[in-house]
């Protein structure tokens, strides 16, 4: 996770389920500033879990490039989130992102459920409880699907291909206009 160290970012979510997430074969890696006991949090988490837990208090551009690209999951557990978009980046790196389902990451990752799988649009988890559990239960679930490497695979082709650019989103309004103003023509 890259991200401001802050209750908005859903870090205390994150604290609340971190004891259960860590009983997995998960490695954690957190980059980012913020409030202090966010900050303290990572860091004890990295004391007491050295081989699983590791924590950058700070930002490094590059790192944030090498992690996104190099992690197989990336976490955003958000309170709100009006756009997001280190979603998208990972979609784009390959790594699949585990969200709470509000403001920009409601839109822009499609849960791995049984009707998107089927269908082939499933981008990533998402869960709509602001509640540690509700997040260990979709990690605990993205890592079942990760053994699943046919599955895990067509997350990542999924997700890589979306379309984020400023030419997708100025085709759609150019069609939104276009219906507005036929309509008001009749």
């Amino acid at each position: 996770m890259i991200s401001r160290m802050t209750d908005q970012k859903g870090f205390d979510l994150i604290r609340d389920s971190a004891e259960q997430t860590l009983k997995q074969d998960v490695q954690m890696l957190f980059l980012g500033t913020g409030e202090e006991r966010y900050e303290g949090f990572c860091r004890e988490l990295t004391r007491r879990y050295p081989e699983q837990v590791s924590a950058t208090i700070g930002f490094d551009e590059a790192l944030a490039r090498r992690i996104e690209a190099g992690a197989d999951m990336y976490l955003m557990p958000s309170r709100f989130e009006p756009c997001g978009l280190n979603q998208m980046y990972s979609s784009r790196y390959g790594t699949i992102p585990i969200v709470r389902q509000v403001g920009g990451l409601a839109d822009s990752v499609i849960d791995a459920d049984a009707e998107h799988l089927a269908d082939g649009t499933a981008t990533g988890f998402c869960f709509t409880e602001s509640s540690g559990d509700a997040l260990s239960g979709q990690i605990f679930r993205a890592v079942k699907t990760y053994h699943n490497k046919p599955v895990w695979t067509q997350l990542i082709r999924n997700g890589m291909r979306r379309d984020w650019s400023w030419n997708r989103s100025a085709t759609e309004y150019i069609s939104v206009y276009q219906r507005a103003v036929s309509k008001r023509a009749n």
